[in-house]
């Protein structure tokens, strides 16, 4: 077997293989999946001498830790995190080198809920449909780490970026969310409406790479009505029987028999990936509505 892989030491609670998905197959069933902090994995792969969309790990909440059989730069970005090599502190948000053999730890999230690594090369499993995501609603890409799982790594075609700084937002304190109404939010009260705008719901612990479950006051429908199955796009806002809005991300299914009250605005679902369960969330409108049947 080729020395260009690293092995799994701690899988941690949710290490998947990402990139940026496989967009274009939702007449298929199959949704785009990928790296749910895209601004993350594109960093993390430019410090390394990546091409953005190159593969990566994607943590959850409690890091990972991987063992290369040779040495390999990598970077660690998105939520806040401890890094070491050999037990030793190594840079968050910059290059570092790894010798092989050497451990390196990515700790416990500090804030936030997801981190991105990225090795020199990128991560060489098969790609299917185009890419090398897991897909944790379909089954497509490769399984998620386990201890002991030999990853490949592909060859490095870059030069690792020095910066002063790294130009990432921290996670959110608050989740704002900006959202246009429809194509559904005629299936609720006026009275939904404004408590959907106006309350504060909270990051429930039951949310992951589907979507980004809430928890606060209930929306009262006006249409009791059951609803034929229609697309979904990322970011839709579902709402299920409990009445607490559901806002998909990449994992999400490409159809689904729930109305949709709204949907939010692409470039806040980044931030969306590190709320952390108990975070506050607000929904805040745009001035126009998806365009939907009435």
């Amino acid at each position: 077997m080729t020395d260009r892989a690293f092995a799994v030491v701690r899988q941690g609670p949710l290490t998947t293989v990402q990139d940026l998905g496989r967009g274009g197959h939702a007449h298929l069933g199959v949704a785009r999946s990928g790296a749910l902090d895209r601004p993350a994995l594109r960093l993390a792969n430019r410090l390394v001498g990546n091409a953005e969309g190159d593969a990566a790990l994607e943590t959850t909440l409690g890091g990972c830790a991987v063992r290369p059989r040779r040495a390999v730069t990598v970077a660690v970005t998105g939520a806040p995190c401890a890094v070491t090599v050999a037990g030793r502190p190594a840079a968050w948000g910059a290059p570092v080198r790894v010798p092989a053999g050497a451990v390196l730890d990515i700790g416990p999230a500090v804030s936030g809920v997801r981190s991105y690594v990225a090795f020199g090369g990128g991560i060489a499993v098969r790609p299917v449909l185009g890419s090398r995501a897991t897909d944790l609603l379909s089954g497509l890409g490769p399984a998620p780490l386990g201890d002991g799982a030999v990853v490949v790594l592909g060859r490095p075609a870059g030069r690792a970026a020095w910066l002063d700084g790294v130009p990432a937002p921290a996670p959110p304190d608050e989740l704002v969310l900006r959202i246009r109404l429809g194509p559904r939010d005629d299936w609720f009260t006026p009275a939904a409406l404004r408590t959907l705008t106006t309350a504060v719901y909270r990051v429930s612990s039951a949310s992951n790479r589907i979507g980004l479950r809430t928890q606060g006051p209930p929306l009262e429908r006006a249409v009791p009505a059951e609803l034929p199955s229609e697309g979904l796009v990322d970011g839709a806002v579902q709402v299920p029987p409990d009445g607490c809005p559901l806002v998909f991300l990449a994992d999400r299914p490409t159809t689904g028999g729930y109305p949709v009250v709204a949907v939010v605005a692409g470039r806040d679902l980044a931030a969306a990936a590190q709320a952390a369960p108990g975070t506050p969330v607000r929904f805040v409108p745009g001035r126009e509505r998806v365009p939907g049947r009435r």
